[in-house]
């Protein structure tokens, strides 16, 4: 086994006893939770919402209606790890980044969309700079026609480690709110997306730095 292997297995027991102490909080402005035939989505999020969005699959998604999500992770060592635990947690994986792998990626990631997947991506991992958003999402949802979910989490008490991002471990038995905003469509016939960009970005960005605040 290796050092990857080991880590991932260990995150993973830890994040499933953790997850079951917390309290969560959901609220789907785009009905995607309550609408088993919806369009697989291209679910959007801060790198630093990851547990969130773990908490919420293993809650709230009704794997029995979808397909499965798959989660964008970066060609690395963390990437190796990330990747083990969405896996011991059912999600899938494809490994790519702006600077790896990324024109592979994105192939593999709309092959992922048009065979029924959901897609979860950070576009600010996996090294920022932090709630930065960088063009790919938006391109993957203009190439691929599907609409783009923003989410956002805040976490009422959390540990936070001293990376780039100041990633948050939520704390046994507190609360994690989740906010699902209405989905995102990028017309085909657009030829400058910086707008679209920036709009999303913005959207990302103002409710992170709302639910950064303390409780």
């Amino acid at each position: 086994m290796t050092r990857e292997t080991f880590l991932a297995a260990l995150a993973a027991w830890v994040a499933r006893i953790l997850f079951k102490t917390l309290r969560l909080s959901v609220v789907d402005h785009d009905g995607f939770l309550s609408n088993p035939l919806a369009a697989p989505s291209i679910i959007t999020f801060w790198h630093n919402r990851i547990p969130a969005i773990a908490v919420g699959f293993l809650r709230k998604y009704h794997h029995r209606h979808r397909k499965g999500v798959v989660v964008l992770t970066s060609p690395s060592k963390d990437g190796d790890i990330l990747s083990g635990v969405m896996a011991r947690l059912g999600m899938g994986s494809v490994r790519g980044s702006s600077s790896r792998r990324g024109s592979t990626a994105l192939r593999e990631l709309s092959a992922k969309l048009e065979a029924g997947y959901d897609l979860a991506i950070t576009p600010d991992g996996p090294r920022g700079p932090k709630y930065c958003l960088g063009p790919g999402v938006v391109f993957l949802a203009q190439k691929t026609g599907a609409p783009i979910l923003p989410l956002h989490a805040r976490y009422h008490h959390a540990f936070r480690l001293k990376t780039w991002d100041s990633f948050p471990i939520p704390f046994p038995f507190s609360r994690v709110d989740i906010i699902l905003d209405p989905s995102i469509t990028i017309d085909p016939s657009l030829l400058d997306l910086e707008p679209e960009r920036l709009k999303l970005e913005q959207i990302l960005k103002t409710n992170a730095q709302h639910f950064d605040d303390p409780s």
